[in-house]
């Protein structure tokens, strides 16, 4: 199977590329290699998969793997790009495209209104209409669970609601679910939407919380702690969440009414919601340091709950995450001491 991945240098995208270099697909890479945050980490995401740095930082140029040869190709471009992204994907012919491309975070969201649109709209709009016009089988595309914004029924379930959002990244991906729908009425392309919940791991971004926690308590400094610490996220390892991701990727589906579907959402977590200051626990002890807590309010755009609902993933396609939220810490903070040591 070929596939396009989007995002492939991000924290997730590169996940996904790994393990379907393990299952032997062909692949493509493709990422702007924006510096939303440090291009070091994607430079070296890069690296691991056997991209050399300079040649991926040619825009427009397709580089090949030294580590997987022909089977994983690499290419520095921007999906909003409406002359380079259908070309690529003429001269390739995909069967499969996992858009994993966005610009993340709900905070910066506030700042930087612009960037949101250009990617997450503009972009999203340009892989529909290649994978529209060059026959690709399936689209599968990262959403978000910041469109249940504040959403008091739990856990979270695709049936409830999503009409409120309270940043313009959750706005953003409501409007790539609604996007995509109507591109599978109007044209019969297949597409899945995954409703990503708190993603932690190895090779994680650094602006999220398990990152700058151990950054801040391993140099000595105080953790930034919303809302007093009256949260709950539904943290969900890397491992688990790629797994899940490569079953609909190569269509794992447990029946065969799912692949005849051409519109799905699916959310896509742990479905334990751990509270935040026990996975600042479980951080402290892995590290064998007690962080300098400074508690704040609440985050405008933040919400104070997420639980995942993985019911409909687990019966179509066999999904159960599986890794506890201390293991993945351990494992993470076993990567940041040898990443740092590098």
């Amino acid at each position: 199977m070929k596939v396009l991945v989007t995002g492939a240098a991000g924290f997730i995208g590169f996940h996904t590329v790994t393990k379907l270099m393990e299952l032997n697909h062909q692949v493509v890479g493709l990422d702007n290699l924006n510096d939303y945050y440090t291009v070091d980490l994607k430079y070296d995401r890069l690296e691991y998969l056997g991209i050399d740095s300079a040649l991926a930082e040619k825009f427009n140029h397709i580089s090949e793997s030294s580590i997987y040869s022909t089977n994983f190709k690499f290419v520095r471009m921007n999906i909003e790009d409406r002359d380079a992204l259908p070309n690529l994907f003429n001269k390739q012919k995909f069967d499969v495209v996992c858009n994993l491309a966005a610009q993340a975070g709900v905070r910066y969201s506030i700042e930087n209104p612009e960037a949101y649109v250009d990617s997450n709209i503009v972009g999203f709009l340009n892989i529909l209409e290649c994978c529209r016009h060059y026959n690709v089988n399936h689209l599968v595309y990262a959403s978000s669970s910041s469109v249940y914004g504040q959403n008091r029924s739990v856990p979270f379930k695709t049936s409830d609601s999503v009409d409120h959002p309270i940043s313009l990244y959750a706005a953003t991906k409501k409007s790539n679910e609604l996007m995509a729908h109507t591109y599978s009425h109007l044209f019969n392309l297949r597409t899945t939407g995954l409703r990503f919940f708190t993603v932690y791991g190895p090779w994680g971004r650094p602006d999220m919380a398990l990152f700058l926690f151990t950054e801040a308590i391993v140099n000595g400094k105080p953790i930034k702690v919303f809302n007093n610490g009256d949260m709950q996220r539904d943290f969900t390892y890397i491992d688990d969440i790629v797994e899940g991701v490569v079953r609909i990727i190569e269509d794992r589906a447990e029946h065969e009414e799912v692949r005849k579907t051409p519109y799905k959402i699916y959310n896509i977590g742990n479905s334990k919601p751990v509270h935040l200051l026990e996975f600042i626990d479980a951080l402290e002890d892995s590290l064998g340091i007690k962080a300098i807590k400074h508690m704040l309010p609440m985050q405008p755009g933040d919400v104070s709950r997420t639980w995942a609902s993985v019911e409909n993933l687990s019966k179509d396609y066999g999904y159960h995450p599986s890794t506890p939220v201390r293991k993945g810490v351990e494992k993470f903070v076993e990567w940041h001491k040898s990443y740092c040591k590098n």
